[in-house]
Order: structure tokens, then sequence, then C-alpha cells
């Protein structure tokens, strides 16, 4: 592989790192909320959460760069703030993908938190455990199949990511150019070998996390169920 293939490759993985620690960070509160919440806004926060699943990447693309833009509202914040503009930069990838792959992070997360019996939390919370006692206490180690499948699907789903990432990042080597859009640059040079190393990399890390996920899924959720 070419310097520009293997800065594209560190470039992918390190956006793919970032997202996927956002998106815990994130996603967990998020989760919780629509796990456990009655309020008649949940099936539209979940609606907006899961719209990436079904929207084309372009048009979420094409949306936060019009928002993110000199002209769009967010762009115009985030120049008053001296943060300067986020299309085509890593920073405007990172937003990007956060919000591309939400579902990805918060869905295995919100089923995880549902699975979670309601009588261990009530009977933790006669032991007088607080919320976040009981949350990070009893919860979260029930939930931990959940957090691992969310935390591989974020960053595998961000590493595969195209459309989105070439309307919010452009291509420009060594800051926004990743993997699939090299990938894409490639195959409109007529460079087909290249693209095939590129792409058959790809191809064998998205079978390995796939087997990887359902071996230590299998474990987790034996552990887990032996804690219930």
């Amino acid at each position: 592989m070419s310097a520009a293939d293997w800065s594209a490759i560190r470039l992918t993985a390190a956006l793919a790192a970032t997202t996927t620690v956002l998106l815990l960070l994130l996603g967990t509160p998020l989760a919780w909320w629509l796990a456990r919440t009655r309020s008649r806004l949940k099936p539209l926060c979940a609606a907006v959460v899961a719209m990436p699943l079904v929207l084309p990447p372009t048009v979420i693309g094409f949306y936060l760069l019009v928002l993110t833009g000199p002209q769009g509202m967010v762009g115009q914040l985030t120049q008053a703030l001296g943060l300067g503009r986020l299309p085509f930069t890593f920073a405007g990838l990172v937003v990007a993908s956060v919000l591309y792959s939400m579902p990805f992070v918060v869905q295995p997360l919100q089923q995880a938190f549902e699975a979670v019996p309601r009588r261990t939390l009530e009977a933790a919370a006669t032991l007088r455990a607080g919320p976040w006692d009981r949350f990070f206490s009893v919860a979260v180690p029930l939930a931990r199949p959940g957090f691992v499948t969310a935390g591989v699907l974020g960053f595998a789903h961000t590493v595969g990511e195209f459309g989105v990432v070439l309307m919010m990042g452009g291509n420009i080597p060594g800051q926004t150019r990743v993997v699939s859009v090299a990938i894409y640059d490639h195959v409109e040079a007529l460079a087909y070998p290249d693209a095939h190393r590129l792409a058959g990399a790809l191809v064998v890390f998205a079978l390995v996390v796939l087997v990887t996920l359902y071996a230590v899924n299998r474990r987790v959720g034996a552990t887990a169920g032996e804690l219930r």
C-alpha cells in the first residue's frame, strides 16, 4: 500500500475510535432514558435516533454541511466562539460520524437496559441504593452485552462510512480522506489493484468484527445471565 493509503487507514482508525468513545458517552444516558421513560416524547426521540437507518447518507451530509457552513446556524455559532468551521475538517467528520452512527450504539444499549429486570432495580432501591448507585452497580453490569455490541458496531459502522463523510469532509489527503473515500479514488482512477487491497482489508475487518462480536457476546451474555 502507498503512504497515502496508510494515512487514510490511520485517519479512519482515529475517526472510528473518537466517534465510538463519544457515542458511548452520549448514547448511554439517552439509551437509559429511552429504556425507562414513559414520556409521550419517547416515540419521537426514538424515531430521530433511528433516522440514519433510513435516510441516505448524502442527505444527512448535505444538511450538516448547510447547518455548519458559514451561513448556517451552527456554523455562525462555532465561528462566533472562535472554533472555526466544521466542514472539511477532522472535527466535522467526527460530528457527522456521531450523528450517522448514533442508532448503532443507542439501540443495542436501549435493548440491553430494557432487559434489566425492574425487580432487581427495585430490590436495590429497598437496600437504600440511590439512582446513580443502581445504575452503575446494577444496570451497567447486567447490560454489558449491550455495551460490547454498541461499541463494536459503532466502531465498525464508522469505518465503513462513505456518503456522509464525503459530503462533510471532502477528500483532503491526511485530513479528511478516509479509507472508503480512498477506495472510491482508486476505482475512479482505474487503479483496481490498489482498490482491491483496501476493499479486501475492509472485508476481512468486517468478518473479524462480526465473529468477535458473536463470540464475546456469547461469553458476556452467559456471565450476565449468571448475575441475574
